[in-house]
């Protein structure tokens, strides 16, 4: 059988922009895409999408070109997803939350010919292109009302550089599946920016695994309520494309808008890591509207903790757990449910529903293993690893740093740098990242578990937990919280230090309770929405030490 070779009728590249054009056919005439009094049809998008693309060739883009865009989730940011690489060229999506040092980092780094700006952002991207030698072409994104745009004297717009491109564009398809696609940064430093280089293989595979993963059935109706320019949006973009979804894109939300938005737009379907299911469980009743249909919740980005998956189920919601990572374009893990465990008490469903689970289909292997001797971990629930896997999605590489691809990559898995355990059923959950392991008194304890423990009690609404000097025990578990109804520096009006201690120790081996709380109005946070550990750490480090009566351990 081996004289059988491949061919262009057999092996086509993958790619996920092949899913509009169904869409443009299947679902002609039923609306995409939903901002403000705008609304699309999946046959206008293709056509939007198809003369953008037209526009970027005509303005010599081409393959391998990077164009760069800093936006939130408007109509012109999911049409990019398509566009960009229908033109051969590759996305990166930047962080709008970045300071504009940084955001000139990146840029100097991937050398973008073009920069889509939000008008929300101009100033942002202003400031930015200062700090830059070679300037890449800038083009304005206008608001839009109506499906026009709202015009503001910009020398390029967005819907001025669409007209310019032709609705019969002939798309570049990839010649190699392996061709980049999008490029993603991971990390907001200016020294050492981490560009994560997907291929349109790594995309069209994650795409149809969302749909494996997450019921979404045909013609969901979706809430952007994650942000498009982390990691795609988890690739969602194409995926809602594949099913003829209609995307209900937000500029901005708080917890009154997303419910206020699932009643108007009779949402199926959202997505938002810990912080926004967080948002929702502890909004004020005046502001939660009870929906006529189920709502699908996917989240990620951070462990959550088995308390807030048990309130949003208790106010109706469906909770699917995942777990991914940029490197991985999306959720690759996630916590498969069980039937037998449909007659659990709802406490205990949640804890289960609060590990990562296990592989998705796009992954080949995933494993938690010892990172010196690559042994796996037993299935024990407590021996700790480090979270390895193979699979289609795993990316390309990181841009210009084949140094930290080859130690990325090294062994033949990709190491994640997370570490988990696996149950006797297999489950794998994530104890913590490698760094927040805190150590005491040679006892291993993980942040994530404590932190679990603290969101249990009701005065909770965000935790924290990091290690902090200690002349003793080396480190301890230091605490930050911030809690309802807040009442000082230093306490909650009702609340004590001692009384959040002895919660812990209730629910945790002593050892493993924080020995100092630090309450807060809000915890830090990082442009994605997850809790600023490192600056937590800083603030550990100048708090007082306790008492020596806290040094005694049972």
């Amino acid at each position: 059988m081996e004289e059988l070779k491949r061919c262009p009728a057999n092996y086509p590249p993958f790619t996920p922009i092949g899913f509009i054009e169904r869409a443009a056919t299947v679902y002609s005439d039923c609306t995409s895409l939903v901002y403000n009094s705008t609304r699309f049809t999946w046959s206008e998008t293709f056509k939007r999408c198809r003369k953008l693309a037209s526009a970027l060739a005509l303005r010599n883009i081409s393959r391998g070109d990077v164009v760069s865009v800093v936006a939130p989730n408007v109509p012109a940011m999911y049409e990019m997803h398509f566009a960009v690489p229908m033109a051969g060229a590759v996305l990166n999506n930047m962080n709008i939350r970045l300071d504009a040092r940084t955001m000139a980092a990146q840029i100097s780094h991937c050398e973008p010919k073009i920069i889509f700006a939000d008008c929300q952002f101009l100033s942002l991207v202003n400031e930015t292109l200062s700090f830059l030698r070679h300037k890449p072409v800038l083009v304005v994104i206008e608001e839009m009302e109506n499906g026009r745009e709202i015009v503001s004297g910009a020398a390029l717009t967005y819907e001025g550089l669409l007209g310019e491109g032709k609705p019969e564009f002939e798309i570049r398809w990839p010649e190699d599946e392996w061709q980049a696609a999008v490029l993603n940064y991971t990390s907001g430093t200016t020294s050492a920016p981490k560009g994560v280089v997907q291929s349109h293989r790594g995309l069209y595979a994650m795409a149809l695994d969302n749909l494996t993963m997450w019921p979404m059935g045909r013609r969901p109706v979706y809430l952007w309520t994650l942000t498009m320019f982390h990691a795609n949006g988890w690739s969602l973009p194409w995926t809602l494309a594949a099913v003829g979804g209609t995307n209900i894109c937000l500029r901005k939300f708080d917890a009154k808008i997303i419910f206020d938005s699932i009643v108007e737009h009779k949402v199926t379907h959202m997505c938002g890591a810990p912080v926004v299911l967080s948002m929702m469980a502890n909004a004020e009743p005046s502001e939660r509207k009870p929906a006529a249909q189920r709502v699908e919740i996917l989240t990620a980005g951070a462990p959550p903790p088995a308390a807030i998956l048990w309130k949003m189920e208790e106010l109706g919601f469906s909770i699917t757990h995942g777990y991914g990572l940029t490197e991985t374009a999306g959720l690759v893990v996630s916590c498969a449910w069980k039937t037998e465990w449909d007659g659990l008490p709802g406490k205990e469903k949640a804890r289960l529903k609060s590990r990562q689970g296990v592989r998705n289909l796009s992954l080949a292997e995933v494993d938690v293993k010892n990172p010196v001797t690559m042994a796996s971990v037993a299935r024990d629930g407590a021996q700790m690893g480090e979270v390895m896997m193979r699979g289609a999605s795993v990316m390309k590489g990181y841009l210009k740093n084949e140094v930290m691809t080859a130690s990325a990559m090294e062994g033949g898995w990709f190491r994640t740098g997370d570490v988990a355990v696996v149950h006797p059923d297999g489950y794998l959950e994530i104890k913590d990242r490698s760094k927040d392991i805190i150590i005491s008194g040679g006892e291993n304890i993980s942040s994530v578990e404590v932190e679990s423990v603290l969101y249990s009690h009701p005065s909770v609404v965000e935790a924290a937990v990091v290690a902090r000097p200690d002349p003793f025990w080396g480190e301890t578990p230091c605490a930050f919280v911030s809690v309802k109804n807040h009442g000082g520096e230093g306490t909650k009006e009702g609340l004590s230090e001692a009384e959040i201690i002895e919660f812990c120790r209730k629910h945790l081996a002593h050892f493993m309770a924080p020995k100092s709380v630090i309450f807060m109005q809000e915890l830090p946070k990082t442009s994605t929405g997850k809790i600023q550990k490192f600056v937590l750490r800083e603030m550990a480090k100048n708090f007082p030490n306790p008492s020596s009566q806290a040094r005694s351990r049972i």
